[in-house]
């Protein structure tokens, strides 16, 4: 913009009656973590509220909207050596456009930020989405109805690839076992349309079934029915799911490619998937049983939600990897639902697919469930079979990544979903992450410990004696919870009484191995240290020096359990 320009800019922003979702307005504030959370902020607002671009003003009073001037000076501001422009470009994905003025008002001092809005799909600063309500900044999980809405605008803004037509293709570019199969699957599908469907010729099958339209070839007809030979019309989308198997020590020890008819692949792949038979249980005091590592449901399920939900504009395959203990799905783009917990909690189907025309194709051929309630039936399926969750792993923003787990990790775990049926999805789910310590947020982990399902202070929770109860595993919870600080204060003035004094270095000795299994060995050391300092306060025990050798004494004879 010039100077001119400028000034009309932010005139307009002046006259605004307050904050927008859009635009931000700020004296000196120059943190730049605060800064990239705004941008992030700022763009999904100004998409959200069809704007093309957002702003942020550095030099005016936020509530008055008077120019007061700027000490922010963002072309000269670095991190690390690194420009202030450069590294937060470095961390916005996906990556967009903002340009920075600087120029006066009335002498003044005034910096204003330009922010392309969001356009694909919601911008995230170091992997997180934020959003501004009202005048305030929060992440955009917070606020799933927001989100919901964000992405119907940002999908309404985009083609979908998998509906456009394939120009110069035709019913001879499809495979004939794959149409045949078709029928099959979207007769088991709609039952009521068996007589129907015996008198419809391919193309009038086709178009029934959603999968062309008006006899013409779409992108979704030859990835799932399509001839091998015939994906060159897809260029440069690849049709393609490769599996790898890799031993105990992730070396490769066998792979195979899978391309169209994909309809036909999933069967393919799952006769690769080594789906041994595993003894359930095969301790305590519930009767063991045997069952196979994966639900064949679950894997085509995972499986066709990759290819439902593939970013093709990418470029990439489907991948699926096999381990001794697991199975490892991946398909490029983003996770639109936002978080897998809230499309669950919902139990609704989302409001916005990346590829609408394929998802629906997919549900008439009944190779997904109804749209959207395929991933908690996934969980509900796992949780019957008394197995560990499915692992969605978001981290990057630009890929999904779903691991199955086929061993039991944690027996007590187990043995709790087959002796309490009646326990909610959401807390089977939290529970899950507790036996695969994964971090819970503060509300899930009140959550639980209201419950009495955990006990134990964070990142090192473990089983209650509730669940132990049930499930006859006293032992390991003895063994987790130890003794209570009572206990200890009586060791350590039993040891004094009897030696006389005694070094830090003793007191370790003598109490490190008796602590908590659930606390690691620093905080083991940390609660001795607290725990001599709490007996110091209470006139029990004093040290006879200042430094860390010193000698720790009772200060007065003590009657036994005087604690």
């Amino acid at each position: 913009m010039i100077t001119g320009d400028l000034q009309n800019k932010l005139d307009q922003l002046l006259r605004l009656d307050s904050e927008t979702e859009w635009v931000e307005f700020k004296r000196n504030n120059d943190k730049p973590e605060e800064i990239g959370e705004y941008l992030s902020a700022i763009s999904n607002g100004a998409a959200l509220h069809g704007k093309k671009f957002g702003y942020i003003v550095w030099g005016v009073e936020a509530g008055t909207h008077k120019v007061v001037g700027t000490t922010f000076q963002p072309k000269r501001r670095k991190i690390g050596g690194e420009e202030l422009e450069n590294w937060l470009l470095r961390l916005l994905t996906p990556r967009i456009d903002f340009t920075i003025h600087a120029f006066e008002r009335s002498q003044l001092p005034v910096v204003l930020f330009e922010i392309q809005a969001a356009n694909s799909t919601p911008v995230r600063f170091k992997q997180e989405a934020f959003i501004r309500v009202g005048s305030y900044k929060k992440k955009l999980k917070d606020f799933p109805e927001k989100e919901r809405k964000l992405w119907n605008i940002l999908s309404n803004t985009q083609a979908d690839w998998s509906a456009e037509f394939v120009e110069g293709a035709g019913l001879d570019d499809l495979d004939p076992q794959a149409i045949q199969f078709a029928r099959v699957q979207y007769q088991k599908k709609y039952p009521h349309q068996t007589a129907e469907l015996s008198g419809w010729d391919d193309a009038t099958f086709l178009n029934k079934a959603k999968v062309c339209i008006g006899s013409k070839l779409t992108h979704a007809a030859l990835l799932l029915l399509g001839k091998e030979e015939s994906t060159h019309f897809l260029s440069p989308s690849q049709v393609r799911i490769t599996w790898v198997l890799r031993d105990e020590n992730n070396i490769e020890k066998d792979y195979q490619h899978f391309t169209a008819p994909l309809i036909l692949a999933s069967d393919q792949l799952l006769g690769k998937i080594r789906n041994l038979t595993i003894r359930h249980l095969p301790s305590g005091t519930l009767f063991p049983h045997e069952i196979t590592q994966y639900d064949p449901w679950v894997i085509r399920e995972t499986l066709h939600n990759c290819v439902a939900h593939q970013d093709y504009s990418a470029g990439g395959r489907i991948n699926v990897v096999e381990t001794p203990e697991s199975l490892l799905f991946t398909n490029l783009g983003s996770f639109i639902p936002g978080t897998v917990e809230e499309m669950i909690r919902s139990d609704a189907p989302p409001e916005v697919y990346r590829n609408p025309f394929l998802a629906q194709a997919m549900v008439n051929l009944n190779m997904i469930d109804t749209i959207g309630s395929g991933i908690k039936r996934m969980f509900t399926l796992q949780r019957q079979r008394s197995f560990p969750m499915p692992d969605y792993e978001l981290s990057d923003p630009n890929k999904v990544a779903v691991r199955l787990t086929g061993r039991v990790l944690d027996e007590n775990y187990t043995r709790l979903l087959m002796s309490q049926a009646e326990l909610d999805l959401m807390d089977v789910i939290a529970m899950d992450k507790v036996q695969k310590k994964q971090p819970l947020d503060d509300e899930t982990f009140k959550r639980l410990k209201a419950l009495k399902l955990i006990e134990g202070r964070r990142p090192n929770i473990f089983v209650s004696a509730k669940i132990a109860d049930v499930t006859g595993d006293r032992a390991a919870y003895i063994k987790n919870r130890a003794f209570d600080k009572g206990h200890y204060k009586e060791m350590i003035v039993a040891y004094l009484q009897k030696f006389g004094e005694s070094t830090r270095s003793d007191l370790d000795g003598l109490l490190l191995e008796k602590l908590s299994d659930a606390l690691d060995g620093q905080q083991k050391k940390r609660y001795i240290t607290n725990l001599l300092q709490e007996m110091k306060k209470e006139g029990h025990i004093f040290p006879d020096g200042t430094t860390r050798w010193a000698k720790w004494r009772i200060s007065k004879p003590r009657a036994k359990g005087d604690v």
